[in-house]
């Protein structure tokens, strides 16, 4: 009978976001925050109605897929490309700056450390961490907002996926240093390959859905094809090229953003998403958190390594999206869009952990960087746009 707890545990997490949702927009706060928030509250940390189990974090893996099949859906496809070089820049800044800027604040506190060292290395993982960025959240946060579709929402998108790839090619440079076994120039390759694999699939696929698209137009079919074709990619993306399935996801819905009912396979992938799996995702990432290993040496730690990171991508994206042409405002929404970290960061943490260059108590400031950034990105975009409105 124990195996029917995860029943009891999805109706609270159902409830218990709901209501915080509710709250948090009664708070003029988006309702994501609360969702996140609501985790926390019945997690571990605070009440321990619920534990992170292996089901529930599946079906937050889920949850994010369809979020970021969502995105796609709802991207416009002109603005992307027309954004497309300019988020590179952003992308690669905003792995540059965190990436030193993690590596200089782990040596500020652990000592400096010769180039090979144990400590050196352990130095420019921190920094690793801090490249991840997770569009999840903000993406959320746009939609609610009602700027998904625009230049500033399409740049942050575009960039943090590019900001990924470099991001996961980062940490296998980085362990391939310490691990012979891993080849860095083999991730390239393989990276290089998916986006090949992808524009070839994608062409096909589109003409395919085209047709179906005109043949049963406006029936139930569309949406069940399209949300095959969005999980199907995002296994072919992680299984066999090594790619992050929430990439594969994206790219399954930049395919069939252009189709005549792009809008109604988002409709329909938003009722599974708001229901069920986007609650479940959002509070998995408060359920995740455990202060009981806290101490006051670590706490600093973690404070300084949650201002780094957030600070680190505000001005490394930011500046780049400046010097490219945005206005200061529109800048600054870009630079606080993708200072969001999430599931890469924690997939990062995890390496980290296995191949000895994170210490497993440094793991709950990373989740600490993901609870903070999870909060308060939409609290600032949400501020941001209502001072500054996107300008064409």
């Amino acid at each position: 009978m124990e195996s029917y707890s995860v029943l009891r545990d999805i109706a609270i997490i159902i409830v218990a976001a709901k209501l915080f949702g509710i709250l948090a927009r009664k708070c003029k706060a988006p309702q994501v925050v609360g969702e996140i928030i609501a985790g926390l509250v019945i997690g571990p940390c605070i009440l321990g109605w619920v534990s992170q189990t292996e089901f529930i974090t599946k079906m937050a893996e889920i949850g994010v897929i369809l979020l970021m099949f969502s995105a796609g859906l709802e991207t416009n496809l002109r603005e992307l490309i027309k954004t497309g070089p300019i988020a590179f820049l952003v992308a690669c800044c905003g792995v540059a700056v965190p990436l030193v800027a993690g590596t200089v604040m782990y040596m500020f506190f652990y000592g400096t450390a010769p180039w090979g060292s144990e400590n050196f290395f352990k130095a420019v993982f921190m920094g690793t961490i801090m490249t991840a960025t997770s569009v999840s959240i903000t993406v959320q946060s746009l939609r609610e907002l009602g700027h998904l579709k625009g230049r500033v929402g399409t740049t942050i998108m575009s960039a943090a996926i590019i900001d990924d790839v470099i991001g996961i090619l980062v940490l296998t440079f980085v362990i391939g240093f310490k691990n012979p076994d891993v080849h860095p120039s083999s991730v390239v390759f393989h990276t290089v390959l998916f986006f090949i694999f992808a524009a070839v699939v994608g062409f096909a696929a589109y003409k395919f859905f085209k047709w179906f698209d005109i043949k049963y137009k406006r029936t139930r079919r569309i949406p069940i094809m399209g949300l095959a074709f969005c999980l199907a990619l995002s296994y072919i993306a992680e299984k066999y090229f090594g790619i992050a399935d929430i990439t594969g996801a994206y790219v399954a819905g930049i395919v069939l953003c252009s189709i005549s009912d792009s809008g109604y396979i988002a409709r329909k992938m938003d009722i599974n998403s708001y229901m069920l799996f986007g609650p479940v995702f959002f509070a998995s990432i408060g359920l995740k958190t455990n202060i009981d290993s806290f101490n006051m040496s670590i706490l600093l730690f973690s404070v300084a390594f949650v201002i780094v990171a957030l600070l680190s991508k505000i001005i490394g994206c930011g500046l780049v999206a400046r010097a490219c042409g945005f206005k200061s405002g529109d800048s600054l929404k870009i630079g606080v869009g993708m200072m969001t970290r999430g599931e890469v960061a924690l997939i990062v943490s995890q390496k980290g952990l296995a191949v000895g260059l994170l210490e497993p108590v440094y793991f709950t400031s990373v989740i600490l960087l993901i609870i903070a950034s999870s909060i308060l990105t939409p609290i600032f975009l949400k501020i941001l746009y209502a001072k500054h409105p996107e300008e064409a």
